[in-house]
């Protein structure tokens, strides 16, 4: 199978070099960058990397593998996502935070947890880049959060099979809360695989708002939407802790 890694930003400058050059270097078939009208370098560093591939492999096809691209789309993660599975023709679609970078064997990881034809895709458990006890704690607690109810975050690396995504629908059109959504439809599909090889994200957002602020804030989020509060409603305060 063929795995697509799928990549929304909005000025994501800092980062987007390094997840690309680490995530091009784990043998995925593709790369796709979305950008949603960023400000900043974010685009030159993506076309910039995306060029130095094509250069490397018409050197030789065994000196480069994969390939970046690079797509614009109208500002919104799910939106952006959304581009970005129309653009791509793999089996497999892997949505990637611009902040996380996969484990070293994360495209096998993938392939054997689709091995089993009952599993429709699946998520990496997650941890902080930050040694801080805090942030093992939230990481700890957002990875028995998912075992506990069968859903996944962004921060997660959804995976999914291709056939699955465009069975049970895109990403729904909401400022946020997208992949919740999409994970709850996608576990009732059928078997949705927890990884325990772990991704690793940046703690940026906790600690610029305070990782206690930031966790009443999510939860409170996330309970006034279980309970039927519009996404649409919710954008506003949850713009506080972007």
């Amino acid at each position: 199978m063929t795995i697509g890694v799928i990549i929304p930003v909005l000025n994501e400058a800092r980062r987007i070099g390094r997840t690309l050059s680490h995530t091009l270097a784990l043998g995925f078939d593709d790369l796709i960058v979305v950008d949603g009208g960023s400000s900043d370098q974010t685009c030159s560093i993506v076309d910039t990397l995306a060029r130095q591939l094509e250069a490397a492999r018409l050197v030789g096809p065994a000196s480069a593998s994969g390939s970046i691209r690079l797509l614009s789309a109208p500002q919104g993660r799910a939106r952006q996502l959304n581009a970005g599975v129309a653009a791509s023709q793999c089996d497999v679609l892997l949505f990637l935070h611009a902040d996380t970078h996969l484990p070293p064997h994360a495209r096998q990881n993938v392939l054997d947890a689709l091995c089993d034809d009952t599993s429709v895709g699946g998520r990496f458990d997650v941890r902080f880049d930050s040694d801080r006890t805090v942030a093992r704690i939230i990481g700890g607690m957002m990875n028995l959060r998912s075992y506990c109810f069968g859903i996944a975050t962004g921060d997660q690396a959804i995976f999914v099979r291709r056939e699955v995504f465009e069975r049970i629908g895109r990403f729904a059109d909401i400022p946020l809360m997208e992949d919740i959504d999409f994970t709850q439809r996608l576990k009732r599909a059928g078997h949705l695989v927890a990884l325990t090889e772990q991704v690793v994200t940046s703690f940026r957002r906790w600690e610029q708002n305070g990782p206690l602020r930031t966790i009443v804030l999510m939860w409170t989020l996330r309970f006034l939407y279980w309970i039927g509060v519009s996404p649409n409603r919710l954008q506003h305060f949850y713009s506080m802790v972007r």
